[in-house]
């Protein structure tokens, strides 16, 4: 099957979060299962600098508004197509700066979205599925039904759009419509017009052959009005589309037993290593080297998404508890600010770290005790994820991937990989996490929580395989 990755980010080029994860992992997989699959993205000024690309000698030239923009095509190994276009993606930052996005994301998602499709004719490449991720690729399928509806090169081609997090839609000014190409009668609320914006993200939605999302649980609570952002209404239309596959995690590279960044390896026969990886850990932070004493862990986007209102709330009551906190992430001004204020507070006893820092997110999913995501929201989850593989317990809450890959601990049969709450305050954050400090001190209970955690195996060969069910699917109905 040819297979088309469309995306804004993927690893190793450019990463912001977890979509560039999925993307690159999942090419990666389809190459593995003998399909003929590509990434394409656009070609940042950093990616240049850092990989050695191939020009491709293709050139496209693609419609934006009254003028006709210009682009190249640029190849990495024999799986990944880049678009270079300098005029909007050699930039230093992928979506903007810390004072806010680039005003002309509009102009340069459309280019790229149509870019996507020119390539495909100039390379000479029929993709039976474009698999598209995200509002900056949404207009992609829009383009397949309305603009490209009688292009015959597309004639077999079918369009699927994940969407990886629902709260980011790509909302642009009415002003911007002519920069698309469409018919002004597509800015309805029929159409792609959402509240007097043009919404990038619903134009996929309404015209994508399948939608899906990065878990079960999220492709249900995302028809509600809570989860849906406004797109619940779409979303609800075209429930019988929408599939939920749960995201995996590259077990290689996070792997306790080979794990090059932590103090001592470690699996789930032996994990009296974990001891030593916390110890390293405390005394990299300045926290008193006490392995008794039991450690939280959080590495990620510092967001109220993410529950940092809740973490703020209730941080008084979580070191009150004697345990040590240690968060490493970057986002919110105000939320970097608070915390490491907190940090200065309870120096000894919390460490903050601004920034991602990869070694340090190792040593915190090998040396924690405990990991925390009390968020507000959460599409799939990566995180709990890690630290499961590492024996770290995740407490979270109950929505979304959370809910679908965290076993909450019931102590009457002793099972579980994690603590579970519902109710997005912080007493319900601080009593899951009080449960988990009674089990905590329990040395042989924790250790089977520990042993259970580990079990657990989300890789991706397991996602990629629904994923090529759904293409397989989504294709026949096409051509029938």
């Amino acid at each position: 099957m040819k297979i088309l990755i469309a995306t804004p980010e993927a690893v190793p080029f450019a990463k912001t979060g977890g979509l560039a994860d999925v993307t690159g992992a999942l090419r990666n997989e389809y190459r593995k299962m003998k399909e003929e699959a590509y990434l394409v993205m656009p070609l940042y000024g950093r990616v240049k600098e850092n990989f050695k690309l191939r020009d491709a000698g293709l050139k496209i030239s693609v419609p934006l508004g009254n003028r006709k923009v210009k682009g190249r095509i640029f190849t990495y190994g024999d799986s990944a197509y880049l678009i270079e276009c300098d005029e909007f993606f050699d930039r230093e930052e992928i979506y903007g700066t810390p004072r806010g996005d680039y005003p002309d994301n509009a102009a340069r998602f459309i280019f790229f979205s149509r870019g996507v499709l020119e390539a495909c004719r100039a390379l000479g490449f029929k993709p039976d599925v474009i698999h598209c991720n995200d509002w900056q690729t949404g207009l992609i399928p829009l383009y397949l039904k309305t603009i490209y509806k009688s292009d015959k090169f597309f004639d077999r081609t079918v369009s699927i759009i994940t969407i990886h997090n629902l709260g980011y839609q790509g909302l642009f000014p009415q002003s911007d419509m002519p920069l698309t190409g469409f018919d002004k009668s597509l800015f309805t609320p029929e159409g792609i017009e959402f509240y007097g914006k043009i919404n990038f993200l619903k134009a996929g939605l309404i015209s994508a052959d399948s939608i899906t999302t990065v878990s079960h649980n999220y492709a249900k609570e995302i028809l509600s009005r809570e989860y849906g952002f406004g797109l619940d209404g779409v979303l609800r239309k075209r429930a019988s589309a929408l599939t939920g596959i749960v995201n995996g995690i590259d077990r290689k590279e996070w792997n306790p037993e080979s794990d090059a960044f932590i103090k001592r390896n470690y699996s789930l026969k032996d994990i009296d290593g974990k001891k030593e990886c916390k110890l390293q850990l405390l005394k990299e932070c300045s926290i008193r080297p006490d392995a008794e004493r039991p450690l939280i862990g959080m590495v990620g986007r510092l967001s109220s998404q993410k529950g940092l209102d809740l973490i703020l709330e209730s941080l008084d009551e979580i070191l009150s508890t004697g345990a040590n906190l240690i968060i490493l992430g970057r986002g919110d001004e105000m939320f970097q600010r608070r915390l490491s204020s907190a940090a200065k507070k309870y120096k000894g006893r919390m460490y903050v770290k601004a920034g991602f820092e990869d070694s340090l997110a190792h040593k915190i999913y090998a040396g924690s005790d405990i990991f925390l995501m009390p968020s507000r929201y959460e599409p799939c989850g990566i995180g709990q994820l890690i630290a499961m593989r590492y024996g770290t317990i995740p407490v979270g809450r109950r929505t979304g991937g959370l809910a679908d890959t965290i076993l909450d601990h019931r102590p009457l049969e002793g099972e579980g990989t994690g603590f579970l709450f519902s109710d997005y305050t912080p007493d319900a954050l601080q009593g899951c996490l009080k449960r988990a400090l009674c089990v905590y001190v329990n040395k042989a209970g924790w250790k089977k929580l520990i042993r259970s955690a580990m079990k657990m195996n989300f890789s991706w060969p397991d996602s990629a395989k629904k994923y090529i069910e759904l293409y397989d699917k989504v294709v026949r109905m096409k051509r029938q």
